[in-house]
């Protein structure tokens, strides 16, 4: 710290947890005692299991079904269906359908025949880069009955499900049972749950995360997902089997664990699939949070349950098949030194009673009998093996398909696949959506100038004022008609990547008690409400020197990752930065932001991913309620209440101010950055991919908002970076290119001389120098205040 100040700490009295004094005026007395950061935290966490349990009925309000005939049905839910779509990241225009066979080193074309059938190594083309791969068992006699897309859970291979390989009993070969029925069968490779490929070896050592987690982290940012990604394989092979099939033949989808999702939800996506049947999956999603990282899907819970999901393959046929939960295998230990941690989450085994009422609940959803289905299981609603022959039979009768059920031929010409082959195998099927999603994060830049400028732009149709907005002619308007121009953008931004709680706010209920008592303040610990069970917290100092009927401007000081409000306020017997602030004459404020506890922060951000929200939901709701009562204390002038943050609080800076007006200025200090490259890309150890931050991803953010663009949300009002040349939270050069863009707009705007980027030599901390001078100035701190300094 570079300020110096007259206080010490036996000048700032009584700490926060020893005193008892009288309130602020005009409020209750505080009486909670505890640490209040974990009261505030485990309010937050039931607020949003609440919202979670209310979301199962409030979905009914986002559909609008017509069950008159299937065309009017299909008609009145394709907008659920392309909003589902958007969600798993399924955006990308697929290339042509071709399915190749192919050879390599390893083994032949043909690695298996049967009488019935020979099963073929295959590939096809999906995405720019990314390919799918599998084996694919051809009818000997030429016309198949049907055409089916076996999914593998993602520990298993497709050559298990034929039987080709050791790991699996002969009841589960599912898709050699199909392929005994006379069906095409393709089994795709999946992305797997092992971690050999994670990371990126001129990098790091290597990453704990499984390869899903690893592809979800940096994808999910750029608006895709794993599940999206292989939904589009999916829908790939479904282009070529609808182009080439005969007559009615059917298209079905069929899969056990990690392809029991995604057979639920490629044929929610795609209605030309007649059939699915979904195995080790199926039940009540309102404990997604309780599963593996890589199935959070944004928003999912707001119009989607399961139940709601198979709505969207209704009418067509569905076989729900309750079987036993894949067991992952344990990962090996990670090296030394490795910083990045998987998220927690596992796989469960659903309860057979909760299985029947999730297939229930779609016959309150739809009318009884307009969706043939069929709940397999055991006595006692118990799990049986996946594979079943009473659920292959189930889909078989569903799709009109009559031939028997049986075990497969023998196999004869039997070529193994050596381990090293099938490691070089998913080596190229998590690589390949690696390098799609890199290709994309280098491209964000122009997709986000397109977002902010295109007519076509589907999130910028949401707002007129959007479509009139265009960055490229920035200089030739003025300020006040951009601000009015981008103001559209704060919604967006809100609602769409960082999530907004329409709730109504309670009354302030506002309780205070007095903390510190020095030469020059008095501090007050402050708890407002906020929702039910949601609270706002922190200390409230008010400088001594200010005369009655008189309005200061006030600081909101931000503390970073795992602070607390009192550690701004004094600090190993030091003044922290907002005791120094309110040395200066600034009414200051500290609140206590919810990333502190590690996973206990991004656990609560988790819960509300499905619900459309994150942490900043919460924060963006506490600061608003602050924001109305500081306003209305007698020594606060509501027009000049300023914002600075560090670290995690410097994040803020940038995400809470430019969305609440009422913020008459914002300073970010040691985290403005990339973004997109700082949370997604994995070429630079700067990213969190590579740190145990896995809540960072905010869904489409890449695409929508960096920094830049969330700065432009700031104007006309003042904002400024401090940046120490040591922080390790970025490379100089990506803050300054970032604040480039920035500052350009302000200056082409006229307003250069409202935006500054102090660089200094120190790491990440608060320098305190040109920060505290933008403050005085642009807040507009009369100098009879300072002159004491």
């Amino acid at each position: 710290m570079r300020i110096a100040v007259c206080v010490t700490l036996g000048l700032l009295g009584a700490s926060p947890r020893e005193s008892h004094a009288v309130p602020l005026p005009g409020t209750q007395s505080l009486t909670t005692t505890g640490d209040m950061a974990e009261l505030l935290m485990a309010g937050a966490h039931r607020f949003i299991e609440r919202k979670v349990d209310e979301s199962v009925a409030g979905r009914a309000q986002h559909w609008r079904r017509d069950l008159s005939s299937r065309a009017a049905y299909e008609k009145s839910v394709e907008q659920n269906r392309q909003r589902f779509r958007t969600a798993i990241g399924v955006v990308d225009p697929r290339l042509p359908p071709d399915l190749e066979r192919f050879s390599d080193g390893a083994r032949p074309a043909i690695v298996a025949e049967t009488a019935i059938y020979r099963v073929v190594q295959v590939r096809w083309p999906v995405l720019d880069g990314v390919w799918g791969e599998g084996l694919l068992a051809e009818p000997r006699s030429g016309k198949p009955a049907g055409h089916v897309v076996v999914l593998p859970d993602a520990d298993q291979t497709p050559e298990q499900l034929f039987g080709l390989a050791p790991g699996l009993p002969a009841a589960c070969h599912l898709a050699a049972s199909l392929a005994s029925a006379g069906l095409e069968v393709l089994v795709p490779v999946l992305v797997s749950r092992g971690n050999e490929f994670s990371g990126n070896p001129l990098v790091t050592k290597g990453v704990t995360m499984t390869h899903r987690e690893w592809i979800y982290r940096q994808a999910f940012h750029m608006g895709r997902h794993v599940i999206g990604y292989e939904v589009q394989k999916i829908l790939a092979l479904v282009d070529g089997f609808a182009r080439r099939r005969a007559g009615s033949v059917p298209i079905a989808v069929a899969g056990y664990g990690e392809g029991g999702l995604l057979a639920l939800y490629a044929a929610a996506a795609d209605s030309r699939i007649d059939g699915a049947l979904v195995s080790g999956y199926f039940g009540p999603r309102q404990r997604v949070w309780d599963e593996p990282l890589y199935r959070n899907v944004w928003g999912l819970l707001r119009e989607f349950g399961d139940a709601e999901l198979a709505t969207l393959v209704a009418p067509r046929p569905l076989v729900v098949e309750h079987a036993e939960a894949p067991v992952p295998a344990k990962l090996p230990d990670p090296p030394a030194g490795v910083r990045a941690k998987p998220a927690v989450g596992k796989l469960i085994t659903p309860d057979g009673r909760a299985v029947v009422a999730e297939g229930d609940r779609i016959d309150t959803l739809v009318r009884p009998g307009f969706q043939p289905r069929t709940v397999v299981m055991g006595e006692g609603r118990t799990p049986v093996p996946f594979g079943s022959p009473k659920a292959v039979r189930a889909l078989l009768d569903h799709l009109g398909i009559r031939a028997p059920v049986q075990q497969a031929s023998r196999l004869t010409g039997v070529t193994a696949l050596p381990a090293s082959a099938a490691a070089e195998r998913q080596r190229r099927t998590v690589k390949q959506l690696e390098a799609h999603v890199q290709a994309l994060i280098r491209d964000s830049e122009r997709v986000r100038n397109v977002f902010m400028t295109d007519r076509t732009t589907l999130m910028a149709k949401l707002e007129p004022r959007a479509q009139r907005f265009r960055m490229r002619r920035v200089a030739e308007r003025p300020a006040a008609q951009f601000a009015d121009e981008i103001r559209s953008f704060r919604e967006i931004a809100w609602r769409e990547v960082l999530g907004k709680i329409d709730d109504p706010v309670l009354p302030f209920h506002a309780r205070t008690r007095q903390t510190y008592d020095t030469p020059r303040f008095t501090g007050y610990e402050v708890v407002l409400d906020v929702f039910p069970d949601v609270i706002t917290w922190g200390f409230l100092l008010v400088p001594k020197d200010i005369r009655p009927g008189e309005r200061r401007p006030v600081v909101i000081a931000q503390h970073g990752r795992n602070g607390v409000p009192m550690t701004l306020v004094e600090r190993e017997g030091e003044p922290g930065w907002a005791a120094k602030l309110a040395n200066e004459g600034f009414v200051t404020f500290a609140p206590h932001n919810l990333y502190r506890g590690e996973d206990a922060y991004r656990m609560l951000n988790r819960k509300g991913n499905p619900l459309k929200l994150s942490l900043f939901s919460i924060i963006l709701a506490q600061h608003r309620q602050l924001l109305r009562w500081l306003g209305g204390l007698p020594m606060v002038d509501k027009a000049r209440i300023g914002f600075y943050g560090i670290s995690y609080g410097g994040e803020t800076a940038v995400r809470v101010p430019p969305l609440l007006e009422e913020y008459a200025l914002s300073i970010c200090s040691a985290d403005f950055n990339d973004w997109a490259r700082k949370v997604a890309s994995t070429d630079s150890d700067y990213s969190f991919m590579y740190t145990e931050e896995w809540e960072m991803p905010y869904f489409n953010m890449g695409n929508t908002f960096n920094y830049a663009e969330l700065a432009y949300l700031m104007v006309p009002r003042p904002f400024m970076v401090e940046r120490g040349h040591h922080d390790g939270v970025a490379p100089d050069t990506w803050v300054a290119s970032e604040y480039a863009k920035v500052r350009w707009v302000y200056t082409m705007l006229g307003l250069g001389d409202r935006t500054e980027m102090e660089m200094y030599n120190g790491g990440h901390i608060i320098n305190g120098e040109g920060t505290f001078e933008f403050l005085r100035k642009h807040l507009r701190l009369a100098p009879r205040v300072t002159a004491a300094r």
